[in-house]
């Protein structure tokens, strides 16, 4: 499985995915958005994250359990990112969550 995506343990799991739209103001945004995975990496419960960014950005992240994902939506670090981006960064933001309750993958031989 490529590097990219992942490494999630065999469901039930849950997902937090996080859509968003941006504005154009760029001032800080790599940095905390890079401390956030950083910190969230190092948080129990957490599993992985996925990212991808066009015209929308989104962001899934990966967790145990639902006390994992409250506990990092309550974190001191992340609740400051959280209000930088309704100022600064997002025009819009969806967050849903959802159990994961099946997955599989595929992915192309090499050799």
């Amino acid at each position: 499985m490529s590097d990219m995506m992942a490494n999630t343990p065999e469901p039930p799991y849950y997902a937090v995915i996080f859509t968003s739209i941006r504005t154009t103001v760029e001032d800080g945004y790599s940095t905390m958005a890079t401390r956030m995975v950083a910190l969230a990496s190092g948080q129990p419960g957490f599993l992985g994250v996925e990212s991808a960014r066009s015209e929308i950005g989104i962001t899934v992240s990966y967790w145990a359990d639902l006390e994992a994902i409250r506990a990092w939506k309550a974190h001191a670090e992340h609740r400051v990112a959280q209000e930088y981006g309704r100022q600064r960064w997002y025009s819009a933001y969806k967050t849903r969550i959802c159990r994961v309750e099946r997955d599989y993958d595929w992915s192309e031989p090499t050799g």
